[in-house]
């Protein structure tokens, strides 16, 4: 028998004049059943952000696979954007076809419109974007980004700018997959090169070539 918690939370109700939402979100998840699952030291909540279309390269594809399988085999589940479609749809699969979890942060327009995951254990609705970043983040241990498109990129620098102000310590992970964040990488370096950045980049964002050192910097990150 199928079966979803889904968690009720509206965020415009919660105050965020302390500036305190990220702490308090995270009290409250880890009081729910999000964390029922015994935990072993290597469990972890893998944000993961990625994109929602399906005519792109089949590589991606494979290549998403590979990391839900190892995911799902050591015990990690995956916090996505709970998207039926593309790699999202492909990294829940993945996870859940070998023993992970898949936490889904829900706009009401994906839930509205019915591009909702089917196979979430937990699926946490949000009003919009901003909120379903900010709940990823919250959410998580590690942070992930595979090949996507202007949310991707959006989810990105959301992490990294409130990294830099110090609102947390997460890093996100590009997997370059085949290169493909080669040209994101020249532009924050060339930003970097014209001051426009406040010291390393790489102080909030790393960069994995290949899945091998993807594992590594997962590890290495908690």
């Amino acid at each position: 028998m199928k079966c979803r918690l889904v968690i009720e939370c509206k965020i415009k109700n919660l105050s965020t004049k302390n500036g305190n939402f990220l702490d308090i979100f995270h009290y409250l998840c880890q009081k729910n059943t999000i964390t029922e699952k015994k935990q072993e030291k290597t469990d972890m909540k893998i944000a993961v952000f990625c994109s929602a279309n399906k005519n792109i390269d089949p590589d991606f594809f494979t290549m998403t696979e590979e990391l839900g399988k190892w995911m799902g085999e050591n015990g990690h589940d995956v916090v996505f954007g709970g998207c039926n479609i593309g790699l999202m749809d492909c990294i829940g699969k993945a996870v859940k076809a070998n023993g992970g979890r898949a936490i889904g942060i829900v706009p009401t327009i994906v839930e509205k419109g019915g591009k909702t995951f089917d196979g979430l254990d937990v699926e946490i609705p949000c009003d919009n974007l901003s909120d379903r970043k900010d709940l990823l983040l919250a959410q998580s241990d590690v942070v992930i980004a595979l090949p996507g498109g202007i949310g991707t990129l959006d989810e990105i620098f959301t992490v990294a700018a409130s990294h830099c102000i110090g609102y947390h310590k997460k890093k996100v992970i590009l997997y370059n997959m085949k290169g493909f964040w080669n040209s994101t990488i020249a532009l924050l370096n060339d930003m970097a090169d014209k001051g426009m950045i406040r010291g390393d980049w790489h102080e909030e964002i790393e960069v994995a070539n290949d899945f091998e050192e993807l594992k590594k910097k997962i590890e290495e990150l908690v």
